[in-house]
């Protein structure tokens, strides 16, 4: 009953209100990435979400799109700009996915939305990651975040998914709130993002 109906009513009500809330500081980052990033301060990206199938996920663009002599994409932490560091490490980029949790693409707990290269590379049980809507945060971000390995976080992903409920919702939105104010488990180590999954064999 839960995840069929009153953690849709939940999340459309929490992030509207969370959506005032933050709006000016959501303002401010606009105006700012807007400046830094030469007029352009989102991000748009297809990502699976529920049963795979794709939305378009939003987010603040904290990085350049600076390329190598060959025209490949700088690594991560090469174009992370300092404003972008900073929006990143108060996890202020991922406020703008209120609105896809509004649209119904996301809900505010559940995994994290991936790449679609990635749908190939899952074994059957990680694919079950999809069987509930993906989030803003979820289990495993507030249990290592980019600082687990992906077969950790997929194993986190799939007790999420057999285990949702009310009150494990809350507690890991509670231990959202103090990772972000204690700014715990942010990157990898070594990078400024998750380094790429290619597959349970590599």
């Amino acid at each position: 009953m839960y995840t069929n109906c009153f953690k849709r009513i939940l999340d459309l009500i929490a992030a509207l209100i969370l959506l005032v809330i933050f709006s000016p500081i959501i303002i401010i980052c606009f105006i700012l990435l807007l400046i830094v990033n030469k007029g352009n301060a989102l991000f748009f990206q297809i990502r699976p979400g529920y049963q795979s199938t794709p939305f378009t996920i939003l987010k603040f663009k904290t990085m350049h799109d600076g390329v190598d002599a060959q025209g490949k994409l700088l690594p991560d932490e090469v174009r992370l700009t300092r404003i972008g560091k900073i929006i990143r490490g108060l996890s202020i980029d991922e406020l703008l996915q209120l609105i896809n949790v509004i649209k119904g693409d996301m809900s505010l707990v559940g995994p994290r939305p991936l790449l679609t290269q990635y749908l190939t590379r899952y074994t059957p049980e990680q694919t079950r990651r999809h069987n509930v809507r993906p989030g803003i945060t979820g289990w495993a971000q507030v249990s290592g975040r980019n600082a687990l390995s992906w077969e950790e976080k997929f194993k986190l992903d799939v007790e999420y998914v057999e285990n949702v409920s009310f009150s494990l919702d809350l507690k890991i939105l509670w231990m959202t709130f103090l990772n972000v104010v204690q700014r715990k488990g942010i990157s990898a180590d070594g990078h400024a993002t998750m380094e790429e999954f290619r597959g349970n064999n590599n």
